[in-house]
């Protein structure tokens, strides 16, 4: 059972954003979001956190606009995912038009793991243009021994990263990690993509000291934002105001056409308007096609998309792309069933489906040999979602290991729960990284079942039996009168996602009808303060009684070109 609960709605607050100009609908949402004042909701570029603020990043101009002068080879090392690969587009894109020889390389997940290994630096120097200095993207905060690697060999090394560093950084030559120690910039969210615009605004501003523009035209690095929006919407980081500007910035590019020729080739396929484009666009349309390079095949594929500025191969890759998430979705799907099948056969004491109480498990630790390494990390989530529990999912690695991907729900960081189990059991996680909602991980086979015990002791000394109690929440009630296109166009154009969550609204209605559609959907004519709405409830069947309080998104139903109000109910309970 899900409780439906209201976020707080501070009515002082409310009231001064509603005096200072806001739409009444945007202060009650922002209001209970912790907004105090009109602001703290600016979207304006100037409003970014200076690029001085982030540690090292003035070291690490220094050291690329070095490079830039002496032509030395630039090899970006990218990672896998949608945050990785926009992190390299960005590189890419802004360093050649500074003039620099760069070059990128993506390590394929399967042959070579994560981060900047041994392996994979030996990979880059065995390259026909050896490269003077690497630089990661996205990863490299954990790479010591990779780091060393490059350094024997005579590279000079650049890690750019947001994941939390471990005990010992890498001997790099500079690092540049809002989350490493004594780095106070503000933004402890920011993703991998992030920090690499940074970087190069950094560089920008020591280039400009060092008169290069003087004979040559200077790149305008806001011609990049839309790539910055999409891959920090994808990394699913929390939108703090900082990244709030990133994405806003981002979404007004692509609305007005202003983006690569691979976004809006990304957002074609998925059928997504880019005038309307929106963070669930992003999110759920172009992200995740993207991110299918990297969990099937190779995500080179997915980086060539976003760097060409041929609108033909841009088109063909993102189809390729396409067809590749569908495949993604077939494997997920047959990965899911197998996991609940699982979980069914465990038991009340083991399967919180059956047993949701203190004395089921808090944890849930799946495995099977022939899952796909690259969409545990989904399987990971549907569960989590499903559950309302921490769950690792793990798949069949190289020379006996296992990969695991991690989801965490609310009051539990995860990747300090694997810390934890790492410094309990010495030698048990060969590797492990990540944030506090995800993370990753590798074992030996022969660990995993003390991994799972060991998991579960420490979560349960970490989590109370209530953290694991699912709700809802909302921001109450919705006057009728706002129930219309213009509310829904206008919180279209608003930012919103991890920490600063979608408008969900709460109010009873009386259900006048309601039919099953396709077989899995429920048809609702809801109806209140005697104006009915056209209401829909996705993969459920379950009938409403004659009146129910439901939980529900705003949306736009579009049939023979005209448009309408729907409902999209997430939640409901039975209403007097």
């Amino acid at each position: 059972m899900t409780a439906i609960v209201a976020r707080r709605i501070p009515s002082r607050a409310r009231d001064l954003l509603v005096q200072q100009g806001l739409h009444p609908v945007l202060a009650q949402l922002y209001a209970a979001r912790g907004v105090r004042d009109k602001s703290e909701v600016g979207s304006e570029f100037s409003g970014l956190i200076p690029p001085e603020r982030l540690l090292h990043a003035a070291r690490a101009a220094v050291l690329l606009a070095d490079a830039i002068e002496m032509r030395q080879r630039l090899l970006i090392v990218a990672d896998y995912d949608c945050d990785g690969a926009t992190a390299c587009a960005v590189g890419v894109r802004a360093l050649s038009a500074f003039g620099a020889d760069v070059a990128y390389l993506v390590p394929n997940r399967f042959e070579y793991g994560y981060g900047l290994t041994p392996e994979i630096v030996e990979l880059a120097a065995r390259q026909a243009k050896r490269p003077d200095l690497l630089i990661t993207v996205d990863n490299g905060i954990a790479s010591n021994e990779g780091v060393a690697r490059a350094s024997a060999l005579g590279i000079d090394t650049l890690i750019t990263d947001h994941h939390l560093p471990g005990d010992v950084l890498p001997q790099a030559n500079c690092i540049v990690n809002p989350n490493q120690p004594g780095c106070d910039f503000p933004s402890k969210a920011i993703a991998g993509v992030g920090v690499m615009f940074y970087v190069m605004l950094a560089l920008r501003a020591e280039l400009r000291r060092r008169g290069h523009f003087n004979n040559r035209p200077e790149f305008n690095l806001a011609a990049l934002l839309d790539l910055v929006a999409l891959g920090t919407v994808a990394d699913v980081v929390r939108l703090d105001r900082n990244n709030r500007i990133l994405v806003a910035q981002g979404l007004k590019r692509i609305r007005e056409g202003k983006m690569q020729p691979g976004i809006a080739a990304l957002l074609r396929v998925a059928g997504r308007e880019a005038r309307r484009a929106s963070c669930f666009d992003l999110g759920f349309a172009a992200g995740p096609r993207l991110n299918a390079a990297g969990r099937l095949a190779d995500m080179a594929l997915g980086i060539e998309c976003l760097i060409t500025d041929d609108t033909a191969r841009a088109l063909n890759i993102a189809q390729e792309l396409d067809q590749l998430n569908r495949e993604r979705r077939e494997i997920e799907t047959t990965m899911q069933d197998q996991a609940l099948a699982m979980l069914e056969a465990l038991g009340p004491d083991l399967a919180p489906a059956v047993a949701p109480d203190a004395e089921a498990a808090y944890t849930l630790t799946l495995f099977d040999a022939s899952w796909h390494q690259g969409v545990v990390g989904i399987l990971a989530a549907r569960i989590k979602d499903r559950l309302h529990r921490p769950v690792i999912a793990f798949a069949a690695g190289n020379a006996g290991e296992l990969k695991g991907s991690g989801r965490s729900i609310a009051g539990l960081h995860l990747r300090d729960a694997l810390d934890l189990v790492a410094k309990r059991a010495p030698g048990l996680i060969l590797r492990f990284g990540g944030h506090a909602a995800a993370a990753g991980l590798t074992l030996r086979a022969e660990g995993l079942a003390q991994f799972r015990e060991l998991f579960e002791s420490t979560v349960r000394g970490l989590l109370a039996a209530s953290d694991l109690a699912r709700s809802t929440e909302t921001d109450g009630p919705l006057a009728s009168a706002y129930i219309n296109l213009d509310t829904i166009r206008m919180l279209e154009r608003e930012v919103w996602g991890q920490g600063f969550p979608q408008p969900l609204f709460c109010d009873r209605f009386v259900v006048a009808s309601q039919r099953v559609v396709a077989d899995k959907h429920l048809k609702l004519r809801l109806q209140k303060d005697g104006k009915s709405f056209d209401a829909i409830r996705f993969n459920s069947l379950a009938p409403a009684g004659a009146a129910i309080r439901a939980a529900y998104r705003l949306a736009v139903n579009e049939y023979n070109g005209v448009q309408s109000v729907q409902l999209i109910v997430e939640e409901w309970e039975l209403a007097a």
